[in-house]
């Protein structure tokens, strides 16, 4: 045990996160000044400002607390933070990752702290009973509230409107059928298309395929753990997407989030399936873009819930002013403002959302479902199954065999044994 601390205090010292204003801080402790909170994110795209401009809100109404922001990569601070936290250092507050699954890494450290203290009804407290169902399940382990959403979103889907309209379609799909018929009719050039239906990401990125799954009524895994992913319902739809892909040319093979993304603003694709902080960036393209609900499938709508969870230190030596930066950037008004700065949807159920463009997201929220939810194996299924998985279809790899591989895997990383 003691090597591995070591070895943990040596990598923090290291990446540099050890800063004077965070667990290990005296900040205003002879009580000189304000209480000084770190808040480490990894908000470095166009919607950064909105983020802070919030915390220079808080700062503004809150002078006995004071809140800095720092912003990193996510890689790096998924390299830094886990030591960093695990030996009560680091910043009082963080965004650890963008993937909701993450908390449990730190949970299994003792790194974070539960907040169910600062949970409750009224302005001065975490509503937790506001944010949608599926998010408060996410963040939520063993009984105890671990993250509130530092932002939240559902995934809609983009068009171009000049391309619909050259094609001859109308309306965006509404129904799976036309959903399909579209990234068909879409595709221009055969073999080797000049323009793409749809652009579908397989890695490093928010996962768009299991929102295909799920409008059939398909799956991974369910909420034992155990894997659905073989299940008929599952297998169809991947069947049938991966035809599409690999036989219909609908879209390229193999694609990261950034691939897809440069793929529609570069207009040669016709539609992707993305969240409200791809919109400026199209539209700085020069797209003509139009956001629409994800079509309606066989199982009901329903889309993915975006949400990156915002964790207090453990070991921070100010926990209550933690809770009350928590409670405050969760809060109806703080909500509203960010919302409309950000181009979110807000992280409550009950704040109205003026803006047509942002209630397309807001609208999806009630049906949308965190991705592989309340499974401590969900990085490690993601990366090491489901995105290999994609990568095989698409490719040509029997979809039920292929199903069935990973189903095993699900179950050995999860423990399942059916």
């Amino acid at each position: 045990m003691k090597a591995h601390v070591n070895v943990a205090l040596a990598v923090v010292a290291a990446a540099g996160l050890l800063v004077s204003s965070g667990c290990g801080s005296s900040g205003s402790d002879a009580g000189s000044g304000p209480v000084k909170l770190t808040l480490l994110t990894g908000f470095t795209g166009p919607d950064a400002p909105a983020y802070q401009a919030l915390v220079d809100d808080f700062n503004s109404a809150h002078p006995r607390i004071q809140v800095t922001m720092d912003v990193q990569p996510w890689d790096a601070i998924g390299q830094k933070l886990p030591a960093a936290w695990a030996t009560g250092q680091g910043p009082d507050l963080a965004t650890p990752n963008f993937d909701p699954g993450v908390i449990f890494n730190y949970i299994r450290t003792n790194s974070v702290l539960a907040l169910e203290p600062a949970v409750g009804d009224g302005d001065t407290k975490i509503n937790a009973s506001a944010f949608p169902s599926a998010v408060a399940k996410a963040f939520t382990v063993d009984g105890h509230l671990y993250a509130v959403p530092a932002n939240l979103a559902s995934v809609a889907l983009y068009y171009n409107k000049e391309m619909f309209k050259a094609a001859g379609i109308a309306e965006p799909p509404r129904t799976a059928d036309e959903f399909v018929a579209a990234a068909k009719k879409l595709t221009i050039g055969g073999a080797k298309p000049t323009q793409y239906g749809i652009s579908l990401a397989d890695h490093q990125t928010i996962q768009m395929w299991p929102i295909l799954q799920w409008m059939a009524g398909g799956d991974i895994a369910g909420a034992d753990g155990c894997a659905t992913i073989n299940s008929s319902a599952s297998v169809q739809a991947l069947r049938t997407w991966a035809d599409l892909v690999a036989n219909d040319h609908v879209s390229p093979v193999g694609q990261t989030g950034s691939d897809a993304d440069t793929l529609f603003s570069a207009k040669k694709a016709a539609m992707e399936l993305n969240g409200p902080w791809a919109a400026a960036g199209f539209r700085k393209a020069g797209v003509d873009v139009g956001i629409a609900p994800v079509p309606v499938g066989s199982a009901g709508p329903v889309t993915v819930a975006s949400t990156v969870p915002l964790m207090v230190a453990k070991n921070t030596k100010h926990q209550a002013e933690s809770l009350e930066f928590l409670s405050w950037w969760t809060g109806k008004t703080a909500q509203a403002t960010f919302s409309k700065k950000s181009g979110f949807p807000p992280a409550r159920t009950d704040v109205t959302v003026a803006d047509p463009a942002v209630e397309v997201f807001a609208s999806g929220l009630p049906t949308a479902r965190p991705y592989l939810s309340g499974l401590a194996a969900a990085t490690k299924i993601d990366t090491d199954v489901y995105a290999p998985l994609i990568g095989e279809i698409t490719r040509g790899a029997d979809v039920r065999k292929a199903a069935d591989t990973a189903a095993a895997a699900i179950n050995k990383l999860t423990g399942c044994r059916g």
